[in-house]
């Protein structure tokens, strides 16, 4: 009868089993992880053509940002627009000055500053005061002329022919005033007259007189009937 298998040693026992080779036993290593050194890099760096954001081969030429200027002829337009304002502006200065040159705005040449004007030489006239005559007559240079004995000679004949003509005038309205200038005009104006053998004022008569401006006086330096009257 065989004897029943006897069991294995190292079944059911704890330990290693035994060693059956020649050499001396060594337990079998463990393999831990590699650690690194201080001099070695955690991570082997990839390669350039597997690193994010490369780009195979050279790189393309950037070209620069083109400048937007404003265009030539927006800057051309915009210059002719103000030289055009300016024009205008300047155009419309001197027209409103021509045209009002204080007729409007209280000026010396308003209609009621040259009426009065005209009456007082016109009066001047009729009752031969001289100097009046002569220092509207001279227009401005009255106190630059050193002899006036002709002028006072011209302005006593230009009375005399004034009164055989008219006794009394009386400066209706002023029908027109043209402006020279700031300082000279000519007005159109209207009167009634009575005859120089007197009697009562009649007619419309209309007479042309030359003005200056000068030293906050309008001065008459002339002045002709258009429509002379017989009386």
């Amino acid at each position: 009868m065989a004897r029943p298998h006897s069991p294995n040693p190292s079944v059911g026992t704890d330990g290693p089993p035994p060693h059956t080779g020649g050499g001396p036993h060594q337990p079998p290593s463990l393999e831990y992880p590699h650690e690194h050194t201080a001099t070695e890099p955690a991570f082997a760096a990839a390669p350039a053509s597997a690193q994010p954001g490369s780009y195979p081969g050279p790189l393309p030429v950037q070209t620069p940002q083109a400048s937007y200027r404003k265009p030539r002829h927006k800057r051309l337009i915009i210059g002719i627009l103000v030289a055009v304002a300016l024009v205008a502006a300047t155009t419309a200065a001197i027209v409103y000055g021509v045209r009002t040159n204080g007729a409007n705005t209280g000026g010396p040449f308003s209609e009621g500053s040259v009426k009065t004007a005209i009456q007082g030489y016109l009066d001047a006239l009729a009752h031969r005061d001289v100097d009046t005559i002569e220092h509207n007559a001279l227009c401005g240079l009255y106190d630059g002329v050193r002899d006036r004995r002709s002028d006072q000679a011209l302005a006593k004949l230009s009375s005399d022919a004034f009164r055989k003509q008219f006794s009394e005038v009386e400066v209706t309205s002023i029908d027109k005033i043209v402006y020279y200038s700031q300082y000279q005009a000519q007005a159109l104006f209207t009167m009634k007259a009575s005859p120089g053998t007197g009697g009562p004022m009649r007619g419309q008569l209309q007479g042309v007189a030359q003005l200056l401006f000068q030293r906050n006086q309008i001065l008459v330096c002339s002045y002709v009937l258009r429509t002379p009257g017989s009386y």
